[in-house]
């Protein structure tokens, strides 16, 4: 039993379990364990003092050296009379800064306050788990490109410029400021917040050249060219958490105010920032998801298509039911069912800022209007094994009144559209199609063209396709667009933003081809190509008084670069190009002699 102390002392010696004693000094420059083996009682195993020195059967004896590393940064250790104490610290969030690192506000990448890192004490509210996040984007367009453009009918910058279309070419620089600020309390890393409030504004510059006068404003005098500046609300709106429901953090929530909004996965139907108030929420470990919404649209500036909160809310309301189904017919594909009904009821002209009339559209009888139309949607995303789809269905049923010649009628109108994929390494395959119901008889009772509420469609190209970002005037039709821009569906309405859906237009046809190819992780080249054509040309034969037009828009052709130098989303630089190829229908329309194009040059740059 005498033997005991001694053996412990050793075996605690040579397997590093002594405890400092407290007079040690970290600053000594032996390491710690030889310092503490010099303070043994005689008699126990010492490997300084051994003359057998220790070291592994087979290998040679490991000799010690002094580091000659120095971490002058390093933090002490804790007290030896605090060793195996529990130490107090501020809060979990703030652990790294009571180990002394601190970062810059301006540095988004790790922790920061501004970001909703750490919590913050907010004036006139309790409790400390308030977070605060600030949001800052500059978005910066350059895009020359050419439209086909009419000669003013009082007169023309150009001489000789008699005919009905004069110089296609045109210039935009366009650039936006956006800022936003987040209040949101709780804890979001397994629920939603238990209260948000979200703030977002946006400062707008744009400006326009043209080759010819009143393409732009009604009134000639103020030449070819168009400066503007907006400062918009994009986003206000306060979101409640209801409850949870289960020990998963399903839950319903609440949220009022100007918010974001998507119908269906791709932007089809209604993708916009809206008045609204929304109840949503989940259910089954998240395999099940529900919205029920009520929109009232908010006027649009007219050059920028930016929320005018000043001019108040349209008579346009839209109403939301869906709901979302993980992992259904099969794992790792979502399906979504959908019913929104859109009731209009904007009975008076309304005149943009350029001058030109925008509700109700300039097109056949030109008088104000209503209507009540119901869609009814099923859409798709995700994938079969490797085969990666998305598709999109709806029918639109209702009652119109007043369009062309006729009076009230009735609203009978399709859409479908698939994208399918296929991804082999760092090459990304697709391929589109897409139809839209056109309207087959301007004179019966039925109108069968399908038309959007407000489409922005992630699809075939999106807006790198010249089809889908350019908005072309249908010229000697009506003061109304063939195409809206970020729009893919031909509706002849007088502006997507300003105007209203329109049931009698010819629809589309799309069959397109594309691909992604990841050269590196910090840049990615896309190309799509897409042959188009209108479903039925009758409503365009009326317009123009002119027969017949053949249904073939075209081919359309792009190519974009997309290139983050710091692989994430904080800098995007793109550029891309597209030209259109007209078809018979479009040389019809305006003509055979010229091919369309588009550049487009972004950078966005996000705090």
């Amino acid at each position: 039993m005498k033997r005991l102390p001694l053996t412990f002392a050793l075996a605690a010696a040579t397997f590093g379990l002594v405890a400092a004693p407290a007079h040690a000094d970290p600053g000594d420059s032996l390491p710690s364990w030889l310092q503490w083996t010099q303070m043994l009682p005689a008699g126990v195993y010492n490997p300084q003092e051994s003359a057998i020195p220790r070291r592994r059967p087979g290998h040679p004896v490991t000799e010690l050296k002094e580091s000659d590393f120095v971490n002058e940064g390093a933090i002490d250790p804790a007290p030896v009379d605090q060793v195996g104490n529990f130490v107090p610290l501020p809060d979990r969030w703030r652990i790294m800064e009571a180990l002394g690192f601190k970062f810059p506000w301006y540095d988004p990448y790790n922790q920061n306050i501004w970001k909703g890192d750490k919590p913050m004490k907010i004036p006139g509210l309790d409790g400390k788990d308030w977070f605060f996040s600030l949001l800052g984007i500059s978005d910066t367009i350059i895009e020359p490109r050419s439209i086909p453009t009419p000669v003013g009918p009082q007169s023309s910058d150009n001489p000789g410029a008699i005919d009905i279309f004069s110089g296609i070419d045109q210039r935009i620089q366009v650039q936006t400021f956006l800022a936003g600020i987040i209040l949101f309390k709780g804890d979001t890393v397994f629920k939603p917040p238990a209260h948000e409030f979200r703030l977002t504004l946006a400062a707008q510059y744009n400006r326009v050249d043209t080759d010819e006068i009143r393409a732009l404003q009604i009134d000639p005098r103020l030449g070819n060219t168009r400066d503007d500046g907006f400062v918009a609300v994009q986003e206000l709106f306060y979101d409640r958490h209801l409850r949870d429901v289960s020990d998963r953090y399903d839950f319903d929530s609440l949220r009022v105010g100007i918010q974001p909004f998507s119908t269906d996965f791709r932007g089809f139907l209604f993708q916009d920032l809206q008045f609204g108030v929304r109840l949503f929420g989940n259910r089954h470990n998240n395999r099940f998801q529900y919205n029920l919404a009520w929109f009232r649209r908010v006027e649009k500036d007219t050059n920028s298509g930016l929320n005018d909160v000043f001019e108040g809310l349209r008579d346009d309301d839209v109403f939301v039911v869906n709901a979302y189904f993980q992992d259904w017919p099969r794992l790792g594909f979502v399906s979504q069912g959908t019913i929104v009904h859109n009731r209009n009821r904007e009975s008076e002209f309304f005149f943009d800022e350029n001058g030109f009339i925008a509700r109700p559209a300039s097109l056949g009888i030109e008088r104000p209007r209503e209507y009540d139309v119901t869609y009814l949607g099923y859409n798709g995303d995700g994938h079969f094994g490797r085969f990666n789809l998305t598709v999109s269905a709806y029918a639109a049923l209702g009652k119109n009144d007043a369009v062309f010649i006729r009076q009230e009628n009735d609203i009978f109108a399709g859409f479908f559209a698939a994208e399918a994929g296929m991804d082999f390494d760092w090459i990304r395959t697709r391929a589109s199609v897409a139809w839209a119901s056109g309207d087959d008889d301007p004179f019966d009772d039925e109108s069968n063209g399908y038309d959007a509420i407000f489409e922005n469609p992630i699809f075939a190209g999106a807006d790198t396709s010249y089809w889908i970002r350019q908005n072309m005037p249908l010229i000697g039709g009506g003061g109304v667009a063939l195409t809206g821009r970020n729009s893919m569906i031909p509706t002849l309405r007088s502006s997507k933003e300003l105007g209203q859906s329109n049931f009698d237009g010819p629809g589309l046809r799309l069959i397109g081809a594309g691909a992604d190819f990841d050269l590196t992780p910090q840049s990615r080249v896309s190309v799509n190509l897409n042959q188009l054509w209108f479903d039925d040309t009758s409503s365009l034969e009326l317009a123009r008084n002119q027969a017949p037009i053949d249904r073939e828009i075209g081919q359309d052709l792009s190519v974009a670069w997309i290139w983050r130098p710091y692989m994430q989303q904080n800098l995007v630089f793109r550029l891309s190009g597209a030209v259109l190829n007209p078809g018979d229908g479009l040389a019809d329309l305006y003509g055979d002699d010229d091919t369309y194009y588009t550049v487009l040059a972004n950078l966005v740059l996000t705090f």
